[in-house]
This record gives structure tokens, C-alpha cells and sequence, in this order.
């Protein structure tokens, strides 16, 4: 009964009066161009798509998302608080902290939404965060611009939850309250690459392009077509490789890749790169080397970081401050990437310097860019040595 809810819904839930809003229903996704139905499980069987999330989900995973408190310049990181060691350490009894991070990711790649229930003591205290699946959150922004959110859990009861009791983490909107899910929007794609591989697959397995074949100039009689017959299946599979005997004047020839069969590869291989475009994953960390050379896979590396990786830990981080911290001005969540980013800090650790010996910056300056605490006496800017200020000349030693 519970599955039938959580379709249909309650009596208030608009009637599924024709065989196309059940399709649409039930695809979940819609239906794409090549007729084949993207949902998100079906979304994860194309390797290409499993790869791009795979690699988002474990990139942020193992990244650690600290609780930090401001006093003044100074930043450190909130041990005493309890919400750093929720989110060092699990959200919930069930699961690890790189785990839910995982699922956060895998959530946002797929639906576009994550959902999380804040469980909440009596006094506002955040004790745990249960995820909850995206496909049954439906939030809705209420006439006095306030969200509400409508669950329906796994035995088929609904509740209307308020904001306060939801961490809500979405992708890119175009109406600010739901997060556009990259497997809607790129059906079509998937969906032809579903098409291609399901086609490649009865190929084989159908046998329908064979690699070779036999030909002759005279006609067989029944028995000697029955043998060969026979004796073909017999050296088939595992003893594909030993010697087969013709008789008849039977001669064996090698087909060929058709023109068809090599638009067929080149589709496949299209269709990947529009999935890693989609993703905004880079085609070497899905295993394409293709195009690959030592300096492009640096540069694509840091690109993905910085373009790809980057607006999800904004988000992330963004959003556990609105809905976790509320009204607090001092603490704010902040991602570690600097993991990430250790291909990039000797070009940052020039660039700084150049700065700091023109004195452009202070070293407390590139202390702050850095997220770090200011030192004693790191306010100076300094002045070239061999730099004057116009009209004043430098006073003489005694």
C-alpha cells in the first residue's frame, strides 16, 4: 500500500486519467528521444555515467568539512562544538562522514536534491542528520514566502515538515527552491547511449555481425552440412582457437568492420564525451585517455577542481550554514581542498611572493587568501629596494 501512496498520493493527488501520465509516472525521468525510458537507476548501469558520479561522490567524500569560529582575524576550527564531530565523524549511527558526504553527491548527480531530516532536541540541538530519499521530498513555497516540505516515508505515511527540520542542498534552480537533476535534463543523451549499448550487446550476443564465414563452390549434401554444422558449435567458445577441418571444398573467409560498425563506435564514444561534459568530469579520471598527454591531464585536473568540484563544496557549505547554523555569525562550515589543490601551490606560492616583494600585499594578506590566522607583526608591506617615492629621496646613513 505503501509503494501505491507513494505514487499516487492522497485523494487530493490529480487523477492518472491516461496512459501517458502513467508512463510519465512511472519513467520517473521521461521518456528519452531514442525511446528508452532514463531513470536514475537505470542512468547508473551506463558506465559512463557511473564513472562521473562515482568520481564527484568520492572527490567530496573523502574531503574533511570542518566547523570553523570566527574571533576576530582569528579562525579555528570548533572541536568543542558538536556539529564538528557530526560532521568528522557520522551524521547518524549508520553512517561514516565520507559516506553521507558520498551520498550528498550521488544524491545532487542524479536528482539534483539532497534531503536530510535534522533531528533536533528540545532545545534546537542538532543530534543527527537522517537522509531521506529525493523522490519522496516535495517541497513547496508557501504564500508568505516561507518552505514547507512534504515527506513521504517508507511505509506510506506523509508529513509536512517546516523548514527548520530539513537540510535541503540543491544544484543550480531555476525557480531558487528545486535543483535541476542532471539525469532529467541530459535524457536524451543518456538515453542514446542506453540505445547504443543495448544495441552493441544483442550484437554479440546475437551474433547478428559474424566474424567470418564459409563459402564453396559446391553444394553440400545433408550429411556433410549437418558435420560442419556439428563441428562448428563443437569448436566454438572455449575451444574457439583449435583447428577446424573443411571438407567439401569449404573455405573460410574474414569479414570486415563495416562503415555502420564504425558510426557505431564513433557514437559511443560522442555519447561518452557529451555524459563527462554533463558531469563536468574531466575524460582522463573516467579511464578515456584518448586525447591525453602529461600537461593537459595537469591543467584538466586542477580545471576540475576549480570549475567542477568547487561550486558543490559552495553549496554544501553554504547550505549547513543557513539550515544547521541558523542565526549564528560566527561559525561557518568550510571544506579542507588544499589536498586537491597541492599541484597548484607552487605556482600560488610564486605568485604570492612576487606580491608580497612589491609590496601589494602583506604577508598577513596572503595569511587571510590562504585561510589562515594572521602572525604578529605580518601587517608590513614592504618597498623594493630599488623603488623611490616620487619627490622624496632616501635619508642618508649616519
Amino acid at each position: 500500500m505503501g509503494l501505491f501512496k507513494r505514487f499516487f498520493g492522497t485523494k487530493n493527488t490529480d487523477i492518472i486519467d491516461s496512459p501517458e501520465k502513467l508512463l510519465a509516472l512511472f519513467s520517473s525521468f521521461g521518456m528519452s528521444a531514442a525511446g528508452i525510458s532514463i531513470t536514475p537507476a537505470n542512468a547508473m548501469q551506463i558506465a559512463s555515467v557511473f564513472s562521473c558520479v562515482r568520481i564527484l561522490a568520492e572527490s567530496v567524500g573523502m574531503l574533511p568539512l570542518n566547523l570553523m569560529k570566527q574571533d576576530g582575524r582569528q579562525k579555528v576550527k570548533d572541536s568543542k562544538n558538536d556539529l564538528y564531530w557530526l560532521m568528522q565523524n557520522g551524521p547518524n549511527d549508520y553512517m561514516t562522514a565520507q559516506e553521507f558526504k558520498e551520498l550528498i553527491m550521488v544524491h545532487l548527480g542524479l536528482r539534483g536534491n539532497h534531503y536530510s531530516y535534522i533531528n533536533r532536541s528540545s532545545t534546537g540541538k542538532v543530534l543527527e542528520l537522517l537522509p531521506l530519499a529525493p523522490h519522496c521530498v516535495e517541497p513547496k513555497l508557501k504564500d508568505d514566502w516561507t518552505v514547507e516540505y512534504k515527506v513521504t516515508f517508507a511505509k506510506g505515511d506523509q508529513r509536512t515538515l517546516d523548514a527548520n527540520d530539513i537540510l535541503h542542498i540543491r544544484l543550480f534552480t531555476l525557480d531558487g527552491l528545486n535543483g535541476l537533476s542532471p539525469i532529467s535534463y541530459g535524457r536524451h543523451t543518456m538515453g542514446l547511449a542506453k540505445a547504443t549499448e543495448t544495441h552493441g550487446s544483442k550484437l554479440f550476443a546475437n551474433a547478428a555481425r559474424p566474424s567470418g564465414g564459409f563459402k564453396t563452390e559446391k553444394t553440400l549434401t545433408d550429411p556433410q552440412f549437418n558435420r560442419l554444422k556439428d563441428q562448428f558449435n563443437e569448436y566454438s567458445g572455449e575451444n574457439a582457437l583449435k583447428n577446424l577441418i573443411l571438407e567439401g571444398g569449404l573455405e573460410w573467409f574474414q569479414t570486415t568492420m563495416s562503415s555502420e560498425d564504425a558510426q557505431f563506435l564513433e557514437t559511443r564514444k560522442y555519447q561518452r564525451s557529451e555524459i563527462f561534459g554533463l558531469f563536468r568530469v574531466p575524460p582522463h579520471m573516467a579511464a578515456d585517455l584518448e586525447k591525453a598527454t602529461f600537461s593537459n591531464i595537469e591543467h584538466q585536473s586542477l580545471d576540475f577542481v576549480q570549475h567542477s568540484l568547487m561550486p558543490y563544496l559552495t553549496r554544501i557549505e553554504q547550505r549547513c550554514d543557513k539550515d544547521l547554523l541558523k542565526s549564528d555569525k560566527t561559525r561557518y562550515f568550510k571544506f579542507n581542498a588544499n589536498a586537491l589543490l597541492r599541484g597548484a601551490m607552487k605556482d600560488r606560492a610564486e605568485f604570492y611572493g612576487k606580491l608580497v616583494n612589491l609590496g601589494a600585499l602583506s604577508p598577513n594578506d596572503v595569511r587571510e587568501y590562504e585561510d589562515m590566522n594572521p602572525r604578529e607583526d605580518g601587517d608590513i608591506y614592504l618597498t623594493p629596494s630599488n623603488m623611490l617615492i616620487d619627490g622624496k629621496l632616501p635619508e642618508k646613513p649616519q
